[in-house]
């Protein structure tokens, strides 16, 4: 889909609710991108977390609201309450001045107070469900909502919202640029001409994949010489990991969080990494092979049927956290590298994953809600009737 000019017109103003996870958060900049192209005013609402503030930094052109929202667990009825209650009204503030177009959420514990407080006010709302086993909060706001967008043609069935859409799964800009491996690399102060391991447990890390690279790591730098890493750690490991490769003398970016993601994924021959529906995104749009080791304890243990999509497809490898060893692991890992067939054979696979113009199709229809006669994409033999709506055009 062409990314059009924004026009000389009265600008509508949109909310995408965001934040939590990486996983949240960047496929809604990504649409927030693609809405500002075509004249949107765009607010991102995201939650306090470490994750979120250190994100957004690198985010311009988009009002930033940071809601009070905190995520549901065991024990902590009260604050979820009052964190949602909070939210609600901070969102409710903010459409008075500007009231919103439309609201677009994401996913997560931060979405429900904006599209409640956007429903108030007469906007259209919309949800995004990455993963193939929609979230509790997506679950839970899916009959409150004007549309829904997935990336798993699985989780289509499992939202009742009135019309759900297969839209893929958003990216951002600089996982779609032309660069070479040899060019990321020089980019990144690698050597061209060696091959990269990538190494990353989702926007927050994963302490298991640290110890489990740390452990195979003599054993991988004495099967390739030379080969090279890009770790990214998470906060809670970063200096662990750092001592690792340096008492190895291994050549190694190792970052707590970075942000040229896209340059990275472009350097990197093979990966290492859970199974997180953006990232999984991500490597479709690089076509980088990876082997996933999902987070087991993840909701509805949505990561490993992620994963196994992915295998499914022939996409990617995986291996359980509970059962992985270091042999294993290095094999796997091994093999990716050293192996230009495999490679090639998973890297067409992961083409059929990638979606380039996601974040433009979401834009699209959510601006024009209502103006087509699409037909909702259900698999459970549920008839909701499609909601009667104007359409918006910035």
């Amino acid at each position: 889909m062409s990314e059009p000019l924004a026009q000389n017109t009265p600008s509508a103003s949109v909310a995408i609710a965001c934040g939590g996870t990486g996983g949240h958060l960047f496929p809604g900049v990504a649409v927030g991108e693609q809405l500002r192209l075509r004249g949107c005013d765009v607010m991102l609402m995201v939650s306090p977390k470490d994750v979120d503030q250190q994100a957004i930094r690198s985010i311009s052109g988009m009002e930033i609201v940071t809601l009070p929202a905190v995520g549901l667990s065991r024990g902590n009825w009260m604050g979820f309450l009052l964190g949602f209650w909070k939210s609600y009204r901070l969102a409710r503030l903010h459409f008075r001045s500007r009231p919103p177009k439309c609201v677009l959420a994401m996913g997560g514990f931060i979405s429900a107070p904006p599209v409640f407080a956007g429903r108030r006010c007469g906007a259209n709302t919309f949800l995004h469900e990455s993963n193939s086993i929609p979230g509790r909060a997506n679950r839970w706001l899916a009959p409150w909502v004007d549309g829904a967008f997935v990336y798993f043609p699985s989780a289509a069935a499992r939202l009742r919202a009135r019309r759900v859409e297969v839209a893929g799964m958003p990216v951002r800009p600089q996982f779609r640029a032309p660069l070479t491996a040899a060019e990321a690399r020089r980019t990144l102060g690698l050597v061209a001409d060696a091959p990269v391991l990538l190494v990353m447990g989702g926007s927050q890390g994963a302490a298991k994949i640290n110890e489990l690279v740390l452990k195979i790591l003599p054993q991988l730098r004495q099967a390739v010489p030379n080969l090279q890493f890009i770790h990214l750690t998470g906060s809670g490991d970063f200096k662990k990991v750092r001592a690792g490769y340096a008492a190895q003398n291994a050549p190694a970016l190792v970052h707590a969080f970075f942000d040229e993601m896209g340059t990275a994924l472009a350097a990197a021959d093979a990966a290492l990494s859970r199974a997180g529906a953006s990232s999984l995104a991500e490597f479709a749009a690089r076509q980088v092979p990876a082997v996933l080791i999902p987070y087991p304890t993840a909701a509805d243990n949505h990561q490993y049927f992620n994963a196994r999509a992915f295998v499914q497809s022939g996409a990617a490898w995986m291996l359980q956290q509970d059962t992985a060893t270091g042999g294993q692991l290095a094999g796997e890992i091994l093999d990716l590298v050293r192996d230009t067939l495999k490679r090639s054979a998973m890297q067409k696979a992961l083409g059929a994953w990638h979606t380039p113009g996601a974040a433009a199709e979401i834009a699209e229809k959510i601006l024009n809600w209502g103006a087509e006669s699409g037909q909702s994409v259900r698999a459970a033999g549920v008839k909701l009737k499609a909601p009667k709506m104007g359409a918006l055009n910035c």
